[in-house]
C-alpha cells in the first residue's frame, strides 16, 4: 500500500501565507555572500527577527507537508536552496526523514515541481566520532555545505536534532576542511546563509541553549511550525502576565484547534476511564511535603515519611525514586492528592482489558466499512506506559497481562466469526487466526528511548516498524499475501511529539504523569485523519470510527480540560447577551454583501435583538442558526465526548421517492474519465504571444526599504514601533536579470517550453522597450506568470470531454452490487446544520424531521418551501452522491435534485448547485459550476436539466420553466 497525498486547501493556505510573509530577494544586498555559489541568495531583511515566520497548525493537520512544500516553493520562486530543519528529538527527526524520502511524497511533489528534487542530508548520533584516528566531519554535512547553485534543480536539506546542533561537535576543529579552509562545522553552516525550519517551537524557548544554537548558525530567516509555541512573561510584579512568544506578535498562518475540529480536519475524540467505588474515591493520599530525598504523605490524620528508594506501600510495586518523582512516572508536588486504587496493577489491567475490547470493536467496524466492497481501514492502538521493564523484560507483568487478555479476546472472536459466512466476515476470520499464531512475536511492538542503543534484532525490527515503516503498519498484507498483524504499539511518551500514524484509533494512557501537559499533545498522536488500504485519506464524515482515548479515574476531568484548552486557542470570546463588535465582524467577514447597519436592521426586524442591541429571549441561539460561522469560535458539541462514543446520527432515506429517479441514478453510477484535448505548440505560441504583447506586464522594479518608526500611542500608552515598506529614489530602478536567467525562471513558473517563450519574449522586449533588460525583473516575471495562467485557465481549462467507462461504482446513496438505494446515510453527509421545527412533506428524500442543510440561505428556504404538485420528489443531495470528476482533481456533486412531472407519464430531473446571493463566488466555485454544466450537458438527455442558483427564487423560476418547457 502506498499513501496518496492530496493538495488540501488548509495546507495550500499555509504555504501561501509563507510566501505572502516572505520579503523577497535583496538584489542590492552588500552582503559579501550575495553571489557565493555555495550560499543561498540574500533575502530582504536578512537575519532580522521581523523576517522570521510562524506557522501555527494543529497536531495532525500536516505541518511536515507544509514545511516540505514551502522549501520547494521558495526554491522555485526565489532560488533558495540551502535549508536546515531543526527538530527536538530523534522520533521527530525520523518523521521528517521518512516523509521527505518516501516515494509517495516524491511523486506527489513531482507533479508541481517536476524539475526539482530534495537532496536530504541527515546528521545522526555518532557521526562526528573519530574514525581510523582522524577527526573528519560527517559526509552528510560535507554534501550539504558544498552543494552549489550550479545544480539549479537540487534543494540541499540538512536534518539535525537540537541536541546535536547544540553540541561541542559543532564548534571544535576537525582535520578536514570545508569550503577551502573552514575547519569548524558551525562556521561552514554560517557560510551558506541558511534558511532554518524549526519543528515543535515550544521546545525551543528563546532564552534556552537550543534556540541560541539555532541563532548561532546566523540564519537569514527562521520559519517555525507547531501547534504550540513558547511562552514568555512580560511586565513585572502584579502587572506581569504570560503571553505566547510569536514572531511579529502573531502567527502568519493560524489553523487553531477549534477550526481543526469544527472543519473535520482531524478526528473527533471519545474519552473514557474505568470507574472505582465511592469508598475507593474517598481513600486519598495527599502530599504533605516533598524534597529531592524525602516524601511525606498524609492519609486522614496520619502521616508517613518515605525516603528515596523506598516502596510507597501500595499494590503496584511503586517506589519513591527521589527528585519528586515516583517510579511510576508520577511527578509530585505539595498538596497533590492521588488514589492508591488507580495505581495498582489490577487497575491498570482494567484499562488494558477495556482498550483491547474497544480496539476490536473499532477494528471490525473499520474492517467491514459499510459493505464488502469498500476498502478496509487498518486499526492501530497506542499504549503509553510508565515502566519499560514491565513490557521489555521476559516476564514483565504488563506484557504477560496484555498477551493473556489479547489471546483470550482473539480466541473468543475466532469462535464467533467461525459461524459467520459473508465474504468480509470470513476474511476477518483469516486475519484473526493469523493474529493468534503471531500473538507473541509480530502483533505488538514497543519503542523506547533506550532502544536506539539496543543490538537485539527483534527490538530493532520493532523500532523500524514504528518509526520508519508507516506503510507497513497501514497495510493488511505483504507482497507475498501474508497478513501483517502488527497493530498494538507501546511507548513511554517517547512518541509524544512529532510521531504520528493516521490509523491510530485508540490511545490508552496507563497511570497519570501528574504534570500539566498539553492535553492536545497527549491525544495528538491519533488525531490525523486515517487512510484506507489503498492509501486514500478519508474525510471525517467518511470515517467509520473516532479516536478513543482511555485514561485513569484520577484524570476524569481530562475532557473538560481538553475542551477548555481547545477553546482557549481562540482569542475571540463572544457576548451571549449583547450583539458585540466581535460577532458583527465575524458575520460581515463571511457576508460581504451586508453592512453593519443593514445587519442590525435585519436582526431587529426578525425579533432577534432589541433597539439597544441586546438579544431577546433565545436571540443568541437564533443568530447562531442564521449565521453558523459564529460557532466557529468554539469547538462544536460532540467533537470531544466523555464516557465513550456517541452514536453517529444517520438519516433514513425515503426509498419511495428515491425510486422515482432510479433510472437516473443507475446512470450516475457509471464512472467517467476526463480526456483532454492536445494543445499544439502553435496554439501555445499564440497564447504566449498574447501575454508578451500585453505592455502592462513589463514594468521597472524600484528598490524598497523597511522603515521602522517609533511613536507614542495615546490610546494604549507607551512607546510603540510601526513598520512599513517604502520605495526610495524612484528615479533609479533596479538592474534587470540576464536574459537567459529570466527566460529559465519564466519557463519554470509557466511550465512552457523555453523555445516558445524565447520566440515571443525577444520580439516583445525589442519592440516595446528597445531591448532594455531592466524590464526583466521580478515584477515583470510575476506579471507574465499571472497573466499566462489566467489566460490559460480561460482558454483551455475546459478543453476536455467526459468519456464513459465500462464499469459502475457505488455512491453514498446507491449500492450497485445490491442494485438498490441504501437504507440510511450519515447526517453530516447531507448537511452540518439541522432544523427540527418543520412540517413533514411526504415528497422529501429523507424521513423528516430534522432537515439537514449547510446554509440557511438559500438551502434551508428551499427545503421548507411548499412546492406545486408537479414536483413529486425533492431534497438535498449528500456529498459524493454523483461524483462528477473535476479537471483539477477530486469530484463534485450538485446540492439539490427535483423530480418534476410533465404529463404523459414523463418527468424531468432538475439538478441545482446553490450559492448564496452576493457572497462572492470564488474561482473554485465558478469552476465547479462550469464543470457541472459540462458534465450534465454531456448526458445529452432532455430528461436532465441543470441550473445554478443564488437565491431560492432562482430555483422557483427554473422549476416553472421546466414545467412548461416542451
Amino acid at each position: 500500500m502506498k499513501i496518496l497525498l492530496e493538495e488540501l486547501p488548509h495546507q495550500q493556505e499555509a504555504v501561501k501565507a509563507i510566501d505572502d510573509a516572505f520579503y523577497g530577494i535583496d538584489e542590492n544586498s552588500k552582503n559579501p555572500n550575495k553571489d557565493y555559489t555555495y550560499a543561498n541568495p540574500i533575502i530582504k531583511g536578512c537575519g532580522n527577527e521581523s523576517t522570521n515566520i510562524d506557522i501555527k497548525m494543529e497536531t495532525g493537520t500536516g505541518k511536515t507537508y507544509v514545511g516540505v512544500r514551502a522549501m520547494y516553493e521558495l526554491h522555485q520562486k526565489y532560488g533558495l536552496f540551502k535549508f536546515i530543519i531543526v527538530v527536538p528529538s530523534p522520533a521527530i527527526k525520523e518523521g521528517w526523514k521518512n516523509f521527505i524520502a518516501a516515494d509517495y511524497a516524491k511523486q506527489h511533489f513531482g507533479q508541481y515541481y517536476e524539475n526539482s528534487r530534495i537532496n536530504l542530508n541527515v546528521i545522526n548520533a555518532g557521526d562526528f566520532k573519530a574514525k581510523s584516528g582522524r577527526h573528519n566531519m560527517p559526509a552528510s554535512l560535507l554534501n550539504f555545505v558544498e552543494g552549489n547553485r550550479l545544480n539549479s534543480n537540487t534543494i540541499e536539506v540538512l536534518l539535525i536534532n537540537a541536541g546535536m546542533l547544540n553540541s561541542k561537535s559543532m564548534v571544535k576543529d576537525y582535520d578536514q576542511t570545508l569550503l577551502s579552509g573552514l575547519t569548524r562545522p558551525l562556521d561552514a553552516l554560517q557560510a551558506v546563509c541558511p534558511i532554518i525550519l524549526v519543528d515543535e517551537p515550544h521546545r525551543f524557548p528563546r532564552d534556552k541553549a537550543n534556540y541560541k544554537a539555532i541563532e548561532a548558525t546566523q540564519p537569514q530567516m527562521i520559519i517555525r511550525f507547531g501547534a504550540t509555541f513558547p511562552k514568555i512573561t512580560v511586565g513585572k510584579g502584579k502587572a506581569a502576565k504570560e503571553i505566547t512568544d510569536y514572531y511579529r506578535k502573531k502567527p502568519q498562518y493560524n489553523l487553531n484547534a477549534v477550526r481543526s475540529f469544527n472543519e473535520g480536519l482531524i478526528k473527533g475524540i471519545d474519552i473514557s476511564y474505568p470507574n472505582i467505588t465511592p469508598e475507593q474515591a474517598e481513600d486519598k493520599y495527599v502530599v504533605e511535603s516533598v524534597t529531592v530525598k524525602q516524601l511525606v504523605l498524609k492519609h486522614g490524620t496520619t502521616k508517613r515519611t518515605i525516603n528515596a528508594g523506598d516502596d510507597i506501600g501500595f499494590d503496584g510495586d511503586i517506589t519513591y525514586k527521589g527528585s519528586k518523582v515516583l517510579s511510576s512516572g508520577l511527578e509530585l508536588k505539595k498538596g497533590m492528592a492521588f488514589l492508591p486504587s488507580t495505581m495498582t496493577n489490577s487497575y491498570q489491567e482494567l484499562i488494558i482489558r477495556d482498550a483491547i475490547d474497544k480496539h476490536f470493536e473499532t477494528e471490525w467496524t473499520n474492517f467491514r466499512r459499510e459493505n464488502d466492497y469498500q476498502a478496509k481501514v487498518k486499526t492501530l492502538s497506542l499504549f503509553f506506559i510508565d515502566s519499560i521493564a514491565s513490557y521489555r523484560d521476559e516476564h514483565g507483568w504488563l506484557k504477560e497481562i496484555f498477551e493473556k487478555l489479547l489471546k483470550r479476546k482473539v480466541e473468543g472472536l475466532i469462535r464467533e466469526f467461525t459461524l459467520k459466512k459473508l465474504p468480509r466476515e470470513q476474511e476477518y476470520l483469516s486475519f484473526l487466526r493469523a493474529t493468534l499464531v503471531n500473538l507473541t512475536t509480530d502483533v505488538h511492538a514497543g519503542y523506547f528511548g533506550q532502544d536506539n542503543l539496543s543490538g537485539e534484532e527483534q527490538i530493532k525490527q520493532q523500532v523500524d516498524d514504528i518509526l520508519r515503516n508507516k506503510e507497513k503498519l497501514l497495510s493488511f498484507k505483504d507482497a507475498q499475501g501474508n497478513w501483517l498483524t502488527r497493530r498494538f504499539l507501546f511507548s513511554k511518551w517517547t512518541l509524544r511529539e512529532g510521531w504520528d500514524n493516521p490509523n491510530v484509533f485508540l490511545i490508552a494512557k496507563l497511570r497519570t504523569s501528574g504534570s500539566e501537559n498539553s492535553k492536545i499533545q497527549e491525544v495528538g498522536r491519533g488525531l490525523r485523519l486515517p487512510v484506507d488500504e489503498n492509501g486514500h485519506r478519508l474525510l471525517q464524515e467518511e470515517m467509520p470510527s473516532r479516536l478513543k482515548f482511555l485514561i485513569g479515574y484520577d484524570e476524569r476531568d481530562f475532557a473538560n480540560k481538553l475542551v477548555g484548552e481547545v477553546n482557549a486557542d481562540v482569542e475571540i470570546i463572544l457576548d451571549n447577551e449583547l450583539l458585540d463588535e466581535q460577532t458583527v465582524k465575524i458575520i460581515l467577514k463571511a457576508h460581504p454583501e451586508l453592512s453593519e447597519e443593514l445587519l442590525k436592521e435585519q436582526l431587529g426586524e426578525a425579533g432577534i435583538i432589541s433597539f439597544s442591541g441586546k438579544y431577546r429571549e433565545g436571540g443568541f441561539e437564533k443568530i447562531k442558526s442564521l449565521y453558523p460561522e459564529i460557532e466557529e469560535t468554539q469547538v462544536r458539541p460532540g467533537a470531544i465526548t466523555t464516557g465513550g462514543p456517541t452514536s453517529k446520527m444517520r438519516i433514513k432515506l425515503n426509498k419511495e421517492n428515491w425510486n422515482k429517479m432510479r433510472d437516473l441514478w443507475e446512470r450516475f453510477a457509471n464512472r467517467y474519465m476526463l480526456e483532454f484535448e492536445h494543445i499544439s505548440d502553435d496554439a501555445m505560441q499564440l497564447l504566449v504571444d498574447e501575454v508578451m504583447q500585453n505592455m502592462a506586464n513589463f514594468a521597472l522594479q524600484y528598490p524598497e526599504t523597511v522603515e521602522n518608526e517609533i511613536y507614542y500611542d495615546d490610546g494604549n500608552g507607551g512607546m510603540r514601533l510601526r513598520e512599513r515598506t517604502a520605495t526610495y529614489d524612484s528615479r533609479r530602478p533596479l538592474s534587470g536579470m540576464r536574459y537567459g536567467e529570466f527566460l529559465q525562471k519564466l519557463a519554470r513558473l509557466t511550465k512552457v517550453k523555453v523555445s516558445l517563450l524565447h520566440a515571443s519574449l525577444a520580439i516583445a522586449l525589442k519592440l516595446q522597450h528597445d531591448g532594455d533588460t531592466m524590464y526583466l525583473n521580478e515584477v515583470t516575471l510575476s506579471n507574465l506568470d499571472r497573466d499566462f495562467k489566467q489566460r490559460f485557465e480561460m482558454k483551455y481549462a475546459q478543453s476536455y470531454d467526459y468519456q464513459a467507462l465500462d464499469f459502475q461504482a457505488s455512491t453514498t446513496i446507491f449500492d450497485v452490487q445490491a442494485d438498490d438505494f441504501k437504507n440510511d446515510i450519515l447526517a453530516t453527509m447531507i448537511g452540518v446544520n439541522e432544523d427540527k421545527d418543520v412540517i413533514d412533506d411526504a415528497r422529501q428524500l429523507y424521513e423528516t424531521p430534522p432537515l439537514r442543510f449547510d446554509s440557511a440561505i438559500p438551502e434551508k428556504e428551499l427545503l421548507k418551501r411548499g412546492y406545486e404538485s408537479k414536483v413529486t420528489a425533492f431534497g438535498k443531495l449528500p456529498r459524493k452522491a454523483i461524483q462528477v470528476p473535476k479537471y483539477m482533481g477530486g469530484t463534485t456533486t450538485p446540492d439539490f435534485v427535483y423530480v418534476v412531472e410533465k404529463g404523459d407519464n414523463k418527468h424531468v430531473y432538475l439538478l441545482v448547485e446553490t450559492k448564496a446571493e452576493g457572497s462572492g463566488k470564488r474561482i473554485s466555485d465558478a469552476q465547479i459550476i462550469e464543470i457541472q454544466k459540462k458534465y450534465f450537458g454531456s448526458l445529452e438527455d432532455k430528461q436532465v436539466a441543470y441550473t445554478q442558483a443564488e437565491t431560492a427564487q432562482d430555483v422557483y423560476s427554473k422549476l416553472q420553466g421546466v414545467e412548461h418547457d416542451n
